[in-house]
């Protein structure tokens, strides 16, 4: 009797042996492509992720639809969170500029992006930038300095207006091109244009590539006359006039994009006598904000009727300021108000000092 209640026990013993067993089975984890998403840190590393790629748009493509191709759930939710906050993605290359993105995984999602008819870039001018990728072969290029080329300029050459700004943007970024290969690296200049332009694209320093050209006098527009100003390509004597008035009221340029602001100056004008001119900021005749006469601040193309009734009003309230974000806080500028004026206010002292 005693022997059969052992007996019993260890079958029972053997069975719940054997159940515990089927349970820990069950319960292993999943192969990736079914676990559930992790907000752990052990979660793969962003640049290891097993993509299954799959064509998309990403001003279209849902975030179930990013994970299951196995792109990171953070890239995924910055994908999503720039159309969440009102903007659309124009050309591939946005999607290079979200949050969490790599280099290496843009390269990889690149061919698989596409950006539908109706998000694609329309041009405020005549025509659509497709035309002008349309156009390249069409285009007669010249030797041209990339670290003085403006946007605008940029266009005429094939690019579109968004490829345009993040090839100025990037120069920005790392301190100007110093050489090709540093060129070649943005986003947007892509495989075809970048052997288009290899012959023509000129540097600063001696390391010019694929042409050997002097590198052209420039015209500092904040110190030429009126006779200099004509004897460039694409300006007239009333163009001249009209550049130098504007410059007066202004101060000084601190951008030659600036001159666009002219209403008798044609885009097709600027692009020609663009890469002809620089300008000099250090020369710029700033106003001490704390100190000028309203006459003083009220010629000023920037500063409009209710912008100087605010400054006046304020300032003797206030005291002054001592940065443009202390007036952006005191709403005497919006954001973008403040960005254009900003390069033309001194918050310092004015020097009073006779030699």
């Amino acid at each position: 009797m005693q022997r059969e209640q052992h007996l019993r026990g260890a079958v029972l013993v053997a069975l719940l042996v054997l159940i515990v067993a089927l349970l820990s089975l069950l319960a292993r984890p999943k192969p990736y492509a079914e676990r559930e998403e992790s907000n752990t840190e052990a979660d793969v590393a962003i640049d290891s992720i097993p993509l299954r790629l799959e064509v998309f748009d990403p001003n279209e493509v849902e975030y179930t639809t990013l994970t299951n191709m196995g792109i990171d759930r953070n890239i995924a939710i910055s994908i999503i969170r720039w159309r969440s906050a009102g903007k659309v993605y124009r050309i591939k290359e946005d999607v290079a500029m979200c949050y969490n993105m790599t280099d290496s995984i843009y390269l990889l999602l690149e061919p698989y992006i596409t950006i539908g008819e109706k998000y694609r870039y329309k041009s405020q001018y005549t025509k659509p930038d497709t035309l002008y990728k349309e156009q390249r072969a069409e285009v007669a290029y010249t030797p041209f300095l990339i670290d003085t080329a403006t946007a605008e300029y940029l266009r005429t050459l094939g690019f579109s207006s968004r490829q345009a700004a993040l090839i100025v943007r990037y120069r920005e970024m790392i301190g100007g091109y110093r050489n090709f290969e540093e060129f070649a690296e943005c986003y947007a200049v892509d495989s075809t244009m970048r052997e288009q332009l290899r012959p023509y694209v000129m540097f600063a320093t001696t390391e010019d590539v694929g042409v050997v050209a002097e590198e052209p006098a420039l015209v500092n527009i904040n110190t030429a006359d009126s006779a200099t100003l004509v004897a460039l390509s694409g300006i007239g004597a009333k163009s001249a006039q009209a550049i130098i008035e504007y410059r007066t009221l202004l101060g000084g340029y601190h951008d030659i994009s600036q001159i666009r602001e002219i209403n008798i100056i044609t885009e097709e004008n600027f692009c020609k006598f663009s890469q002809q001119i620089y300008c000099d900021s250090a020369e710029i005749e700033k106003i001490y904000i704390n100190f000028a006469r309203s006459k003083e601040l009220a010629v000023h193309p920037y500063i409009s009727n209710s912008m100087l009734k605010r400054i006046i009003n304020n300032r003797e309230l206030k005291g002054g300021w001592s940065t443009i974000e202390e007036m952006i806080d005191s709403k005497i500028f919006k954001s973008e108000e403040a960005a254009r004026i900003a390069p033309y206010l001194d918050f310092g002292t004015p020097d009073t000092t006779v030699n």
